[in-house]
């Protein structure tokens, strides 16, 4: 009588689901199913720490719309992956972790049903995190083959769509305004609505601003688009839709000074637990954001508009949208040593491929990142993301790898981090070593956390006493030489100072498409921002 194990029945139960990844850090009890997994054509990809498995896990979720699996064992194992389980579920990104436990006595398979539920739960409505708890006595116990029934792989998520009257008022509020603005949120993304809402923007004259992983919706290049006069927009908009966007810190909660007292809000969500979050709109559009925008192009079908663009609401943000990117560019090239971050980014710009996929994380290096680096395709820019996450960059890049891997080889992943969000996962390099994944890593190392400290000035600092006492919280060790790391276990590794060198390493490294490169470029450990017109949403005396 044939008889199948614990973990072959997980593995052929997470196949049934269309299930293709799996992130994790094996031991007992779950070594077995990490190898029954590849048995049924499930690639696994061994990490070095349970967060950033969950990061990446997570992240494949977002780029296919199928849950990736991380698989941990009990105890520590199962708290290091909560970071990826919280991020993912404040990003709404689908995802299903597997644990071990300790054994129970158990005469049934009747838990394994549970895995068809887990990925339903994770992709319908809002998507999120599961967690499935897998009894160590499970993994080995052996029943007759015959006797387990595996459950079908679960229909696509049901697409809803809004009232009929909802649609409509939001028109009239659309059709009304002065000064309109559509705000795209990855909500939009994960919806691949780009076709409906790039018609719409081009049907209806719209200008409109990505939030940071929407951009690439419609065209950062697109003339709609108003990135650059980000908070003249926000402030003086009077009818705002959001699509797949929520009014969170990352929008400053739709609230004055960031906003207008009277401004109309339009919400276009999945979730009717977001509809009315923080401002009262005057519509709400509960559906999926593909399906909505679809509804809204019909509408305006029947009543055109086209905002006229000689309006003085556009005049007022292309003057600022000018004013803006003429202090980036001034900034951008100057030439003195050591670099700025703007003067960086400059040339990571003119090399780097339009259709790479673009993983970004770190304090001025996310933020600076984000205005001076286009994206022109949907879904190739992940970055902290909601939950504002430092150590997601590698477990990301090494996601977007493997996916980019079995769907667009030729495609490049990209992954730039300051170095104290390198620090938070940096021993992933031996993984991206190990599967031979093309990542390039850029890490903008300014010493420290925020700012930190020449060499010359470290050296003095010292002098003062012991460095738990005396050397600023926010330092970390000068020129420290990060590229060795990827040099260690095989890749290749550049250290640069100059804008000579960047160009040679970014050459080089964009050239070679089978080996991972790390480029560890130094800037001014005093390189800022340029002033903004707001303080961040939490001021600070420093």
């Amino acid at each position: 009588m044939a008889s199948v194990s614990g973990a072959q029945v997980i593995a052929e139960s997470l196949k049934a689901q269309n299930i293709e990844y799996m992130f994790g850090i094996v031991g007992i009890p779950v070594t077995e199913i990490a190898i029954a997994a590849q048995a049924v054509g499930i690639k696994y990809v061994g990490m070095r720490n349970e967060q950033a498995a969950c990061y990446a896990a997570s992240a494949v979720g977002y780029l296919t719309g199928r849950p990736g699996v991380c698989l941990v064992v009990s105890g520590p194992g199962f708290l290091h992956a909560l970071g990826g389980m919280a991020n993912a579920t404040v990003n709404c990104w689908p995802l299903i972790v597997i644990g071990g436990s300790s054994d129970r006595n158990q005469e049934t398979m009747g838990a394994f049903q549970e895995f068809p539920q887990a990925v339903r739960t994770s992709i319908y409505g809002r998507p999120g995190s599961c967690y499935i708890d897998i009894p160590g006595d499970f993994v080995t116990l052996q029943v007759n083959k015959s006797s387990v029934k595996y459950v079908e792989c679960c229909l696509p998520p049901p697409i809803s769509t809004a009232e009929s009257s909802a649609v409509s008022r939001a028109t009239s509020v659309i059709a009304l305004s002065k000064q309109p603005l559509l705000i795209i949120g990855k909500g939009a993304a994960y919806s691949h609505a780009e076709n409906n809402i790039r018609k719409l923007v081009d049907l209806c004259g719209l200008p409109f601003l990505p939030t940071p992983m929407a951009k690439g919706v419609v065209p950062d290049n697109h003339p709609n688009c108003v990135a650059a006069a980000r908070s003249t927009a926000l402030q003086h908009a009077d009818v705002i839709i959001l699509l797949g966007a929520r009014l969170n810190w990352i929008l400053h909660f739709g609230l004055p000074p960031r906003f207008r007292k009277d401004v109309k809000v339009i919400q276009i969500d999945i979730c009717s637990e977001e509809l009315g979050n923080n401002v009262r709109p005057a519509a709400t559009l509960l559906g999926d954001i593909n399906a909505v925008t679809g509804q809204l192009l019909e509408e305006f079908s029947k009543r055109s508009l086209k905002y006229p663009s000689n309006s003085e609401w556009w005049k007022r943000l292309r003057e600022t949208m000018l004013n803006n990117e003429e202090r980036s560019k001034g900034l951008a090239l100057q030439k003195s040593l050591p670099m700025n971050y703007y003067t960086v980014f400059h040339h990571i710009r003119e090399l780097i491929p339009k259709d790479c996929i673009l993983v970004s994380e770190g304090a001025n290096t996310m933020d600076i990142g984000r205005t001076m680096l286009p994206n022109y395709y949907p879904r190739q820019r992940l970055d902290a993301g909601t939950f504002g996450t430092m150590g997601v960059g590698l477990g990301f890049a090494i996601a977007a790898a493997m996916v980019a891997k079995d769907r667009t080889p030729e495609k490049r992943v990209i992954c730039i981090e300051g170095d104290s969000a390198f620090g938070f996962s940096g021993m992933e390099v031996e993984t991206i070593c190990r599967y031979n994944l093309p990542v390039l890593i850029i890490i903008i190392n300014n010493n420290g956390i925020y700012t930190g400290l020449g060499a010359d000035a470290w050296k003095e600092m010292l002098k003062f006493g012991e460095p738990a006492t005396c050397v600023p919280p926010v330092s970390l060790l000068p020129n420290s030489h990060y590229e060795e790391i990827m040099s260690a276990f095989g890749g290749k590794g550049y250290f640069v100072k100059t804008p000579e060198e960047l160009q040679n390493a970014l050459k080089a490294s964009l050239t070679d498409k089978q080996t991972p490169s790390l480029i560890n470029v130094m800037i001014d450990p005093q390189s800022d921002r340029k002033k903004q017109e707001f303080p961040w949403l939490t001021r600070s005396n420093l």
